[in-house]
């Protein structure tokens, strides 16, 4: 039989256990209190939810059962990019613009533009891909961590921002292409393939020369030449003239180039900023995509009236429209901050979490979705009479595409 004095020993300790418990939980509540929640930036609640025990518990079994390795492609994008946020879009920007202007050295000055179809195909895919299995979850949703879970805090008017912000991207290009239409007269505008376009424009500078060349009676068209002295004058003169309308496509181009190219620099500094991955898939769609870009720019301005030198400089001039996106981007994400900075007091943009620099990601996905759908794809669906040669040309373009998109997924 249990004695008084245990019996009392028991009560006692019963009663200090549930005052201490009292005691703990009403300090943790009290603490709990104190905190202004609302005035929580994403990464402090991201660290408020990394110190409980369910979310370490989930951290631990996700290392566990997904051990991950560095691969190749990690390593190449390790090496590539070293530095900074800043400094990573500032090498990227290098690499879009280098190597593609200097390959114009090599491209002849007749190289026909619809020839580029191709790789065109292979630059959407990458584009595409990298919009759609990147950028866009990215946006929404954040990027992975091999090493712990993380959690998407759904916010008031958040996605809506988000999404604005991506239509105002696309609605940027439809606005600049539209302009260039009516500024042309509404021969074409800013066709980032510069196929259909061109295939339009280059007649009006070349009709004669090629007419002449082509002929079946070429050989009699050059005899008479020598007998008649206003015959090679007549022959000359409209290989000479370029429309005026031709030579303002050029240089209406040329500003549309420029612009285009602010874009890809805004895009290298937002998808930099957002993670190292994100930057560099960034980086491989856009360099596929400007070799395709700069080729049909080169042509076209050879159709406009340029030397082979000229069109080359001129380009290189364009090539800094990147590196004045890049500098820009860089001002934002640095003076106005994103989501993820440190040190940001006060709400964010209407009342959320959001900054100015968490707006470049999703302007660029949109200007991203123009280039790789209107821009293009009305190229690609065009279509000859040889119903045979079409097919195989089609088979070709999607197999392209899917290539590019796979380097995506890769």
């Amino acid at each position: 039989m249990v004695s008084r004095r245990n019996r009392t020993l028991a009560s006692l300790s019963l009663f200090l256990a549930v005052w201490v418990w009292n005691a703990s939980a009403a300090a943790v509540k009290g603490e709990t209190a104190r905190v202004d929640v609302g005035a929580l930036s994403s990464p402090q609640i991201e660290e408020q939810l990394q110190n409980c025990s369910v979310v370490q518990a989930l951290n631990a079994h996700k290392v566990a059962s997904s051990p991950t390795g560095s691969s190749l492609t990690s390593k190449i994008f390790a090496f590539l990019f070293p530095g900074s946020p800043a400094v990573n879009a500032l090498l990227a920007t290098l690499y879009i613009s280098g190597p593609p202007n200097f390959l114009l050295a090599l491209c002849p000055p007749n190289i026909d533009p619809s020839s580029l179809s191709v790789m065109v195909a292979f630059a959407v895919g990458g584009l595409l891909g990298d919009t759609l299995f990147h950028l866009l979850p990215e946006i929404f949703l954040g990027e992975d961590e091999h090493d712990k879970v993380k959690f998407v805090m759904v916010e008031p008017n958040k996605n809506l921002l988000l999404g604005v912000a991506i239509m105002v991207g696309f609605v940027t290009f439809v606005a600049m292409d539209k302009g260039l239409r009516i500024a042309t007269g509404g021969e074409g505008g800013h066709d980032h393939s510069h196929g259909h376009a061109h295939e339009k424009v280059e007649p009006i500078g070349t009709t004669t020369g090629t007419e002449l060349k082509g002929s079946k009676d070429g050989a009699r068209a050059r005899k008479p030449a020598a007998n008649t002295s206003t015959t090679p004058d007549t022959l000359r003169e409209p290989e000479k003239e370029i429309n005026p309308s031709v030579k303002l496509g050029g240089y209406l181009n040329l500003i549309a180039d420029f612009t285009h190219n602010i874009t890809d620099g805004l895009a290298m500094s937002s998808s930099f900023y957002a993670s190292p991955t994100i930057g560099a898939t960034t980086t491989v769609a856009v360099f596929f995509h400007e070799i395709p870009h700069e080729v049909g720019d080169f042509a076209l301005l050879i159709q406009s009236g340029f030397s082979k030198r000229a069109a080359m400089g001129a380009q290189f001039i364009t090539a800094l429209g990147a590196l004045l996106g890049t500098c820009i981007g860089i001002a934002i994400q640095e003076l106005g901050g994103n989501s993820a900075s440190e040190g940001l007091e006060g709400p964010g943009l209407f009342g959320t979490s959001l900054r100015w620099g968490d707006m470049l990601l999703p302007f660029t996905a949109g200007t991203f979705l123009y280039v790789g759908t209107v821009a293009v794809i009305p190229e690609l669906l065009e279509t000859g009479p040889e119903k045979g040669k079409e097919f195989r040309k089609t088979i070709t373009q999607f197999a392209a595409m899917f290539t590019g998109a796979g380097i995506m997924l890769a």
